[in-house]
Order: structure tokens, then sequence, then C-alpha cells
């Protein structure tokens, strides 16, 4: 197919700019609207078209130059070109267009945008590690072929391309936290220099910095989960080397997920603090990883709230349970992961009000027999499956905050509640991902008369 001479004509949810081209619908990334472009397709199905720009006619006024140097081939981010006032700005039509689309809900009301600093605010990072001809072809049956003929083989930590899974090796990412940028560029030299397991093939990293500046920087402490294929022989050399590295490693995992393979070197936990609030966090739970807005968040969710039963669905290590213990008489803390809820009995610290269940939230729901006045879920990404999303309608407690970081499936799972007899109240808008596309969102329902 040859070049397409397209106007965009808005951003739509995961990055891409909207264009029509006789007939079909072009989804072009790293656009603006009513820019004006030559875009290459890429793919192309029945009346739909991936393409890339070929050349910038008429750029938009609000256009910017991205700072970071691998912007536009690392999968990272999809906004640096992009003021971050007109981000949220994007973010916030995206999200009101996709409640009206998916779940036909029309929203004029106010959206309220809780703004993050534009850079630094990662405080966990996943970074892939391969071997040059792996991170050109992201072939790894070739990287085997050529593996026989490097004895010692020099490695590349970054990320994965854009719809790729070969490696953009990096030397710097500006959206990282002080200390977790400070550990890539030091494991990245310890990669080049041959000191690491040829078997590594992913390190894990997550901070307890906080939003301090570089002042806190001396006190930090990481989690680091480094995944192996294949396990490597010496672990425990392998895991000081490691600390002589990343000497702010408070607590090491070593995992080889093909054989289901551990070795632990360390507590197994960080501590973190949140809005007054200490959070252990294990090698494999969950925290909100923007450690500028996680105070305000938990604040929005959680500080207007009273009554006698709170219900915390998908709770994780406690964000909200713990806040929502000082509103309650009881809370109840659903999780199915195991390692969470070791994590959230410990935080509790004695709040013998708060009674911890590990359990699918689908089937707690079918068996739960309390009516709480409130209800906070912060499902992942998938939303809640269909008939939990009926059973927590049909629950009519008076409230629900639902707390989402996928707007397609927040807005379906409002459908239903819709349907069930509530209607929203308030829209709140985080802004955890800056440069990228995506966002959380907090919604307040109350049950209709």
């Amino acid at each position: 197919m040859p070049p397409m001479d397209v106007t965009i004509e808005k951003l739509i949810y995961g990055g891409d700019g909207l264009a029509h081209h006789e007939g079909s619908t072009v989804f072009i990334p790293f656009v603006l609207p009513a820019e004006r472009v030559v875009a290459l397709p890429v793919e192309q199905k029945n009346k739909f078209v991936r393409a890339r720009v070929e050349q910038l006619v008429e750029p938009s006024p609000q256009r910017t130059l991205p700072p970071c140097p691998h912007f536009g081939i690392c999968g990272g981010c999809n906004y640096q070109h992009i003021p971050n006032e007109a981000q949220l700005k994007y973010k916030t039509e995206i999200l009101r267009e996709t409640l009206r689309r998916v779940g036909r809900l029309d929203w004029t009301g106010e959206i309220k945008a809780h703004a993050s600093p534009a850079w630094g605010y990662r405080n966990r990072a996943q970074w892939k590690i391969r071997r040059p001809s792996e991170a050109a072809s992201g072939s790894s049956s070739q990287a085997a072929s050529g593996a026989a003929s490097e004895t010692i083989a020099k490695l590349e930590i970054g990320y994965f391309r854009a719809s790729s899974t070969a490696l953009c090796a990096v030397e710097d990412c500006a959206i990282l936290s002080p200390l977790l940028l400070k550990t890539l560029l030091a494991l990245r030299e310890a990669l080049a220099t041959g000191v690491l397991p040829r078997e590594l093939r992913e390190i894990e990293a997550f901070s307890n910095e906080g939003s301090g500046d570089l002042s806190t920087l001396a006190n930090a402490k990481l989690l680091l989960t480094a995944t192996f294929a294949g396990f490597p022989s010496r672990v425990a050399e392998h895991a000081e080397t490691i600390r002589g590295v990343v000497p702010e490693a408070a607590s090491i995992l070593f995992h080889d997920p093909s054989h289901d393979r551990m070795e632990l070197f360390g507590p197994g936990f960080l501590e973190t603090e949140a809005a007054g609030a200490k959070y252990r966090v294990g090698h494999f739970s969950f925290f909100q990883v923007n450690r500028f807005l996680v105070d305000d968040l938990i604040q929005t969710v959680c500080d207007t709230e009273n009554g006698r039963v709170a219900l915390d669905l998908f709770a994780g290590v406690g964000l909200f349970s713990i806040p929502l213990a000082k509103h309650f008489e009881r809370v109840i803390s659903v999780e199915s992961n195991p390692a969470a809820t070791r994590d959230l009995e410990i935080n509790m610290r004695g709040l013998a009000s708060i009674t911890v269940r590990t359990a699918d939230v689908e089937r707690f729901l079918e068996r739960n027999k309390e009516r709480p006045e409130l209800v906070v879920l912060d499902p992942p990404r998938d939303g809640l499956a269909p008939e939990a999303a009926k059973r927590l309608g049909r629950l009519q407690t008076p409230r629900i905050t639902y707390v989402s970081c996928e707007p397609p499936t927040l807005a379906r799972d409002l459908a239903v509640l819709v349907q069930a007899g509530y209607e929203p109240v308030e829209f709140n808008l985080f802004d955890l991902f800056p440069q990228t596309f995506h966002m959380e969102t907090v919604v307040r329902l109350r049950r209709r008369e």
C-alpha cells in the first residue's frame, strides 16, 4: 500500500492518533490532533490500517522536542512530543470519549485532574536483558545459534521496542526515580563488562524513595527481582556481585520461572511510606508506581468516607484498607495473591478492625453475606469479571469507589453498575504515568434512591 496523506482527527486510548483514508481507519503513533502527515502503512486489515509517520507535513504548534534519545523506538513512552499540561488535557478527553463509546455513559461534569511531575516519578521498573543479536532481531533462536561462539557474551539492558520483543538498549530513562536511574546505569556498566551471569533475562526493581528529592537518596533502598533463563551456578556469589553493583539492594530474589526455582538473599520485602502509614511490600506484591501522587490517591479514595463496614476488593498490601480502618468500625480486605495478603497482615500492625480474606473477588462476592456501606475496588487492567460486576451491583451497598487503570474496562463495568441502580457522582483522573497513554481514574458512585 502506498504512503497516505492524512490529517489526525484525535488521540485515542493506546497512544495512537486516529485518521481516515479512502474508507479505512488509520492508527498512527507519535502524532497530535490536526497534524497533517504522510504515513507509511505497516499493517493492513479490512477497513483498518496501522501506519508510521514518514513525513510531518504540518506539525502542531503544541509539538515539542522529546528529551529522550530513545523516544519513538523504546516502547515505554508515547507522549514525550506533547507538553505535560496538554497530555493531561488529551487524557481527560480520551477518558470522556471512552466512557461514551464503550459504556454509553455521557459524563458532562467535571473530571478533576491530579497532575504529577513530568519526570523522575517511577518507583518501579522492569528492565529486559538480552545479547546484542537478540536486541537487533528479537529472535531467541538466532541468539541460541550464535551463543556457542560467544564464550563471554556482552549483555545489554533496556526495554522492549514498541510492538516488539526486540530490545531497545537504553543509556538513560528520565521517568525513573533518581535511585532507579542510578541502578539502571550501574547494571548497564556491569553487564557490559561481563560480571553478571549470562542467564540473566530481566531485573525488576522497586524503590522506597517516596516523594523526596535527591537528598533522600542516601536512605532509599531497593527490592531487586532477577529472572533467569536457566538458574546460574554459584548463586550466592552472583548475589554478592549484584550487591556490589547495587549496594542499595535490601533484598534480592533470583527466579527461574521455567523450573519454578527461587533463591532469596535478604528479608524478602521492603518497607515504604504513604499518607503517613508504613507498608511492607514483598517481591511479588504490587504497590503504586508514582511516588509523587500516591498520597493524594489514598486521600482521595479514603479521607471523606466513614461508616460501620467497608469492603476493600483487590486490596493488595492494604494501600486503602489501612487508611479506611481509621474511618470504619470494620474493614474486610479481599485479595487473591497470597504474597500480598501476607504483607497486608503485617501492615495491619494490630488493627483488629481489619479482616483479611485470601480469595478470588468473584468467589468472595458469590458467598458474601455482608452489607457494607462502602465498597472500594482497585482491579487489574482486565477489570471485573462479568459475574463479579453483576454481583457487586446486587450487593446494594450505598457507595462504591472504583479505582481503575484501564478506561475501556472501567467504562464496561460502569455500564453494568449503572444498570444495577448506581450513578457516578465524581470523576478524578490521576496522571500516574506522564509521557505514556496510561491513566488512573477514581470514580465515586451512589445508589439511586
